[in-house]
């Protein structure tokens, strides 16, 4: 096998493999180049989002990455766990990574603020059962592939390693271009077949769904950007308090119709379940 070099761009190693990848290293590199020409934009305009109320709220995440801390621990006295897409931090993972006792390698495709490592969450540069645990949160609906990534995922867990995802179900495009997948509870729960099921459940419920939907709605009046993003920005403020509600709507099964995102935490499993047994798991309304 031929050997290939890959660039290390200010510490961090671009580990992409160009053959299965639809990111070259050469439009990576360029890209940190123009994310830094536009730092000074960006950070006028993350002050200036800061004063619109968010019409989103994960109400699980928290719960979830402490549990997973205590999942991993319990796993080994040193756990390794890979984050992938998480060139910023995603709601929960805070603690995750502040955890002294877990030492984490965070991955994703762009430079970021966190970014450790340049990789395609479709071929990790990892060997085969070398990590604890593996978090893709809010990344398999921006993959060309997602079955194939939580292959990738299972191979390089360990026995028993513990795996944590979270996808949207009910939400409108983005991260555009790159946006590709929506997953049913049932749905998700199939592409993690090979896991044994810890938990898994609603993240972010219906009403957030119904204020994305309604905030889109109108956005959908013109395909002028500086229009979009005002009116966008009128319907939050319209709509942003519906997200309490769903303190109420995520305990009820009749919300995993219409939820917003779901999530599911497992561990890797020599069997799987079958597709007969994966109907009886079936959540929703009467």
């Amino acid at each position: 096998m031929c050997k290939k070099n890959f660039p290390i761009v200010d510490g961090i190693p671009v580990l992409l493999n160009e053959e299965t990848s639809i990111f070259t290293i050469n439009d990576i590199v360029s890209k940190k180049h123009d994310t830094e020409q536009e730092t000074g934009k960006k950070s006028i305009l993350a002050i200036l989002r800061r004063l619109v109320p968010t019409d989103t709220k994960n109400f699980k995440a928290a719960a979830n990455f402490e549990k997973i801390i205590r999942l991993v621990c319990a796993h080994s006295q040193k756990p390794l766990v890979l984050l992938v897409g998480a060139g910023t931090l995603g709601v929960g993972v805070k603690a995750l990574v502040e955890n002294k006792n877990i030492t984490c390698i965070e991955t994703d495709v762009i430079f970021g603020p966190r970014t450790q490592i340049i990789c395609d969450a479709h071929n990790l540069p990892f060997a085969s059962e070398s990590l604890d645990g593996i978090v893709l949160q809010a990344v398999l609906e921006h993959v060309m592939d997602p079955y194939h990534c939580v292959e990738e995922a299972r191979r390089v867990l360990v026995k028993n390693g513990i795996v944590y995802n979270e996808v949207p179900f009910m939400q409108q495009t983005h991260h555009k271009p790159y946006d590709f997948t929506r997953f049913t509870d049932l749905g998700h729960r199939r592409i993690f077949k090979q896991f044994q099921e810890i938990d898994r459940g609603i993240v972010v419920g219906p009403a957030v769904a119904f204020a994305w939907s309604f905030r889109y709605l109108f956005m959908s009046i013109t395909d002028k950007k500086i229009l979009r993003k005002l009116i966008g920005v009128f319907c939050v403020f319209l709509t942003f308090w519906m997200k309490y509600l769903d303190y109420y709507f995520i305990r009820k099964s009749s919300s995993y119709e219409a939820a917003s995102g779901f999530y599911f935490l497992g561990r890797k499993s020599e069997q799987g379940i079958s597709d007969k047994e994966l109907l009886q798991l079936y959540r929703g309304g009467k």
